[in-house]
């Protein structure tokens, strides 16, 4: 087995890769109602239960190809995402059960150090906005989704937490104290908060990212990141703000490109020469990039190549 050192040393010695999208691998299974927990189709998350194998099977695609860490499963397994399946109550050990199989994987290879990163999604409230639905939350729940399932994480064994995929800078508040409360449960991991941005360098609801920023990077973070929403292009100008306040390393996981409309479903089209191409710029541009990976409309050929290029590189 590979010496392992803490992840954060890692990223002070080393440009770390993360895998790339899970829900369109797992549509490439072609799941049926049948295939999740009592019939609820379109439960990702809890098919750790019904179809484990299937996810194990999307890791080690990763891991094969020159992946250095793994996201868990659990992008929707915070409690108020899992009670919409009638797990909400099952929270921690869903999420140690995701994390646990992740990190068996993670154990098959002892080529190099891996890393298993738990991913905490959105709750799909927005806690920031007047909505009459979306906005109307107390916002001690939105702390507790959090916190359940960075405990449950934590026992499972990831090295670090990931909140990723966030509309609302105050929801990435809430989890990143949901997160240290679950720490002072558990044990400290290093966590990693990232915001999404459109192609304009805007959340949802408009903080810009010099807003983001500045609201979380006192909080007990260890890396800030941008995610999803755009392909890496668009988030050219976003990083090299963040790369001159030469402060906290950076994770830049983008989709392939930007999405576009066919037949009503999202398509994106950037190969995964022209992807890593671009991250591979940012690489030699901006050093405080230590993790980059792929998002929605990527799969192990985007990651593989950005393999190729982070070693040609480094």
């Amino acid at each position: 087995m590979a010496d392992k050192r803490p992840f954060l040393d890692a990223i002070r010695n080393h440009i770390l890769l993360f895998d790339g999208a899970m829900g369109t691998e797992i549509q490439k299974f072609d799941p049926k109602p049948e295939d999740f927990p009592d019939g609820k189709d379109g439960f990702n998350d809890g098919l750790v239960l019904t179809r484990p194998e299937w996810i194990k099977k999307i890791h080690r695609s990763y891991l094969e190809v020159g992946a250095d860490c793994i996201e868990t499963n659990s992008f929707g397994s915070n409690k108020i995402k899992l009670a919409e399946y009638g797990f909400g109550d099952k929270t921690v050990e869903m999420n140690k059960k995701i994390a646990e199989l992740a990190c068996n994987v993670v154990a098959e290879f002892s080529d190099k150090p891996r890393y298993v990163i738990g991913s905490m999604g959105p709750t799909g409230f927005l806690p920031s906005s007047n909505d009459p639905d979306l906005g109307q939350i107390p916002l001690d729940e939105i702390k507790e989704a959090y916190s359940l399932q960075a405990e449950g994480l934590i026992l499972g064994g990831v090295d670090a937490l990931l909140i990723e995929t966030s509309q609302d800078i105050l929801e990435v508040k809430l989890a990143i104290e949901g997160a240290h409360e679950a720490m002072t449960k558990t044990k400290k991991v290093p966590l990693i908060a990232n915001v999404t941005l459109d192609q304009y360098g805007k959340m949802l609801l408009g903080t810009n990212v010099q807003a983001a920023y500045t609201t979380v990077s006192e909080m007990g973070i260890d890396v800030f990141g941008l995610n999803c929403s755009t392909g890496p292009v668009e988030m050219t100008s976003s990083i090299q703000w963040l790369n001159d306040q030469n402060d906290l390393n950076l994770l830049v996981v983008p989709n392939a490109g930007m999405p576009e409309n066919e037949g009503g479903h999202a398509v994106y089209k950037m190969s995964p020469e022209k992807m890593s191409d671009a991250l591979g710029n940012f690489l030699s541009k901006y050093k405080k990039v230590r993790i980059v990976g792929g998002c929605c409309g990527t799969n192990p050929a985007h990651i593989a190549s950005l393999r190729k290029i982070i070693d040609s590189i480094t």
